[in-house]
């Protein structure tokens, strides 16, 4: 048995669990209301639950990665995927969809769990290098998956069937992935190591910036989302097409794509990776100061090359530090913790802000995503400048 996983097996597994994921939450909306004949806010409380049980799936999974073989709990959660993908085959219809759907999202937040908690163990690379190729082919994934899942869709006369087909057989081969390459073992000094680490209490300085990023993180993600759910509704209004809001997309992932080959090079240049947070999460925050004067496509354009700035450069550098601030025996539990609270996020975000839209209005929102996001900023820069000395490095 090898004594650390490949770099390369890790990222063709985040791959390929990004692309199955992508082939099925995001038709969920419109499979709900237009197939199966639910209002859209039925349609919201199914991707909620499906948000709900992912933050409860990356928590457990995050807590047993570092208790038991990592190998035998990754093939379950696969197993179970394909097991899911079947089921969803012969069973997609109301309400047996809504049922299952709730057990894919616990699945995949343990998966995407346990692909990131292997990451904390490749130490043949630099961590923001492993993070950042972690970021990049969960990212490509989506990308890729968002883009065929469309047109295979309407090529098959808007039925899910074959697209669940299609998801089982990917899983299927990722399943023969981590059978022959994720098996990886403590040597004897590392196990001693991790005897030690269990032992070990999370310094203070290291819990406050690590809660910091946690909540931080929760809020990013609410403001993240408004671009996922409100914005197309937002767009179309001012008479750009649905074709046109989808580009946005499109555009994004291929920035990212870029943004994370400059990013390994910007790594090389910029030591202390808080600096690379700040600026993420300010750049975020820039993208909706556009927002509020966008009345032509260029600027949402705009917007959207800076939100992907924004994004490129603090979310995969986020779980990077808090495996640096972390013990070996609880690496697992933290980011699982991190993917939690990021689901958590992205679950309230889009009910977040249809109840500030129908309160008020959209200028209203992107005010309260500036004010949120700069919030956030300020509080993650004065936690960690003023604990950062502090703190311990694992």
């Amino acid at each position: 048995m090898k004594n650390e996983l490949k770099l390369r097996w890790l990222l063709l597994g985040t791959f390929l669990a990004s692309v199955g994921n992508s082939f099925v939450w995001p038709l969920t909306t419109v499979y709900v209301h237009t197939q199966l004949h639910q209002s859209l806010t039925m349609s919201g409380i199914v991707l909620l639950f499906y948000s709900g049980t992912n933050v409860v799936g990356s928590y457990i999974g995050g807590r047993l990665f570092d208790k038991h073989n990592p190998q035998k709990l990754t093939m379950f959660s696969v197993l179970a995927e394909i097991v899911m993908m079947v089921l969803l085959m012969w069973q997609n219809g109301w309400p047996a969809y809504p049922l299952l759907l709730p057990v894919v999202g616990f699945l995949n937040g343990w998966l995407m769990t346990m692909l990131n908690s292997y990451g904390t163990r490749i130490h043949a690379h630099d961590g923001r290098f492993v993070f950042n190729m972690l970021y990049f082919a969960n990212n490509f994934g989506m990308m890729i998956g968002t883009a065929v899942v469309g047109p295979m869709y309407q090529a098959t006369h808007n039925r899910v069937a074959p697209l669940f087909a299609v998801t089982g057989i990917m899983y299927l081969f990722f399943l023969f992935v981590v059978w022959r390459c994720y098996r990886t073992k403590f040597a004897g000094p590392k196990r001693q190591k991790l005897r030690k680490a269990k032992g070990e209490k999370l310094p203070s300085p290291n819990m406050a910036i690590i809660w910091t990023f946690f909540i931080g993180i929760a809020i990013i993600w609410v403001v993240y989302n408004q671009w996922s759910s409100n914005m197309s509704v937002y767009m179309t209004g001012k008479g750009i097409s649905l074709s046109l809001y989808s580009l946005l997309w499109t555009i994004n992932g291929l920035l990212i794509v870029t943004f994370q080959l400059a990013l390994s090079w910007l790594n090389r240049i910029f030591r202390n990776p808080y600096h690379l947070v700040y600026f993420g999460l300010l750049t975020f925050a820039l993208s909706f100061s556009i927002l509020l004067f966008a009345r032509t496509y260029f600027w949402f354009v705009t917007s959207m090359v800076v939100l992907t700035l924004g994004e490129a450069t603090a979310f995969p550098t986020i779980p990077s530090i808090i495996n640096e601030l972390t013990p070996l025996a609880e690496k697992g539990k933290y980011q699982g913790l991190f993917n939690g609270w990021s689901s958590a996020g992205k679950a309230v975000g889009p009910l977040f802000g249809g109840l500030v839209i129908g309160a008020a209005s959209y200028r209203v929102l992107f005010i309260v995503c500036l004010v949120l996001a700069l919030v956030v900023e300020a509080a993650v820069f004065f936690v960690s400048h003023t604990t950062r000395k502090k703190t311990t490095r694992f």
